[in-house]
């Protein structure tokens, strides 16, 4: 096992505790910010370092890189992170407090050849990414965000490049209801061949003009031919680049231009797409700097918070919920040590899984909020109100991860928060869905609940969240990652 010798911090400089935050609006920032999982990790990222946290690498061994008191995060594809401050205290086989979300959200996503023409429209080819609403992507004003890996000039490498054009480029045009006189019936639609945006009118001739050298083999056609060349000029004059040759590949998604925004009455409304699951991103995110050096000298234990790539499309990758991301990590942190006990103790192999034994999973993805026009899809009983506070999640059928302890466990900590709690089923008569909790329930064996805050609207381009549920889960997390250690002990299972 990997041993890191755990060095005890002498001072902690923390910084200054903001009470007057405007969480709504911040979060409305954040989600302007965050148009891709790799833009959401990015914002994720820079606000951990203006509060004192140190970015690891997987890539490098920890060992004297990790101490008592410290702050820290890693990222995994530019896509997932996980973010820790560990207890004073701590030791190997002490208690880990996790939270657990995801960046990623339902979106159309440009093909690795998107070039395409039809009746002098240019088009662009994309594919389905997650279990979205498709016909609510129909006549939104569509830009484009991602990722971009392009030629280094100076050094040689190939270097990866955050972009987003942050302009209505593209639209999905509904056909006129005069040729449709069902389209109110019945909205029905091929998506290979009628989900398709229109990027422009097409030019009369978008062959471009390289070199056909018969010395020069390339495996694969240039960016410039299996794309759109109007779209690579966007890109490349977007990032700075000399060429648009100079861009590898890229990986990019379609997003909703339309600005997320307060809206309602009173404000009470976020409007916006991906609050599925940046929402529990920013909740967790901010609870975690709150509490990150709240009595961290007395704290045993480690308070930590993930969140994952992938969990759309079921959390199987490398960077999803269903990899080694978050097991790698919890070993790496098993390993920490105060002193320099021998490597071949034979107890050093259940650290790991006494830590395990002793941490808690707080799962947490957006929950249904009962909607006012189709109240009979909730169970009578089970009907989140937006604005009400976090939803505890629970499935017989184990989709979600919650029992009666966690249960127990979370009312403590509202009850000490002063945070309303809501709980949901789903009607029998209903499909359920899951979340990355059983995922790394059954990965891990530590002890996991399902809860978040209601949305309506899930999976549409334009979801409907509460601008109050925000400060209420923030509060909730807080509580857990402030006074886990000291309750986990009390609950006797």
């Amino acid at each position: 096992m990997l041993r890191i010798h755990l060095r005890r911090l002498s001072t902690m400089q923390s910084v200054p505790k903001n009470t007057t935050t405007n969480y709504p609006q911040e979060f409305v920032k954040f989600l302007n910010g965050s148009h891709s999982p790799y833009h959401a990790v990015e914002s994720m990222k820079s606000v951990l370092l203006k509060h004192g946290f140190k970015e690891l690498d997987e890539r490098d061994g920890w060992n004297g890189k990790v101490e008592h008191k410290g702050k820290y995060f890693v990222t995994r594809n530019s896509s997932s992170i996980i973010a820790f401050s560990v207890g004073g205290k701590w030791k190997p086989g002490n208690p880990i407090a996790i939270t657990g979300a995801h960046t990623d959200s339902p979106t159309l996503r440009i093909k690795p050849i998107s070039k395409k023409t039809s009746e002098k429209y240019a088009q662009i080819g994309v594919e389905c990414y997650g279990g979205g609403i498709w016909h609510s992507w129909f006549d939104s004003d569509l830009s484009i965000a991602g990722r971009v890996f392009v030629k280094d000039r100076s050094t040689g490498d190939t270097v990866s490049k955050l972009v987003d054009l942050n302009k209505p480029l593209l639209k999905i045009p509904t056909l006129a209801i005069h040729l449709d006189r069902d389209v109110n019936q019945k909205f029905e639609f091929n998506k290979e061949t009628q989900l398709l945006p229109i990027a422009g009118l097409a030019k009369a001739d978008q062959t471009p003009s390289e070199s056909k050298d018969d010395a020069t083999f390339s495996s694969l056609q240039s960016i410039v031919e299996r794309h759109n060349e109007d779209l690579i000029k966007l890109i490349a004059e977007e990032l700075g680049l000399p060429s648009e040759s100079d861009i590898e590949d890229f990986e990019l998604i379609l997003y909703d231009h339309a600005a997320s925004t307060l809206g309602g009455l009173n404000d009470e409304f976020v409007f916006s797409g991906r609050l599925d699951n940046l929402t529990s991103c920013f909740t967790s995110l901010h609870a975690l700097v709150l509490a990150a050096d709240t009595n961290i000298e007395e704290e045993h234990g480690i308070r930590l918070m993930a969140s994952f790539d992938h969990e759309e499309i079921g959390s199987s990758s490398a960077q999803g919920a269903d990899s080694n991301f978050l097991p790698n990590i919890l070993e790496r942190l098993t390993a920490l040590k105060a002193d320099g006990t021998d490597e071949s103790d034979p107890l050093s192999r259940s650290w790991l899984l006494e830590t395990s034994a002793k941490s808690f999973f707080l799962s947490s993805d957006v929950a249904h909020a009962v909607h006012p026009n189709y109240a009979n899809k909730h169970e009578s009983q089970h009907k989140p109100l937006i604005g009400a506070g976090p939803v505890i999640k629970i499935n017989a059928n184990q989709r979600y991860m919650t029992n009666s302890a966690g249960l127990v466990l979370v009312k403590k900590l509202a009850d000490r928060a002063k945070v309303p709690l809501q709980l949901f089923v789903v009607a029998n008569n209903s499909p359920c869905g899951s979340t990355i909790g059983p995922i790394l329930a059954s990965k891990t064996g530590i002890r996991t609940l399902d809860l978040g805050n209601p949305i309506l609207s899930m999976h549409s381009i334009r979801e409907t969240g509460g601008s109050a549920d925000l400060e209420l889960q923030i509060k909730l997390f807080k509580a857990f990652f402030e006074d886990y250690s000291s309750l986990e002990s009390k609950i006797i299972v």
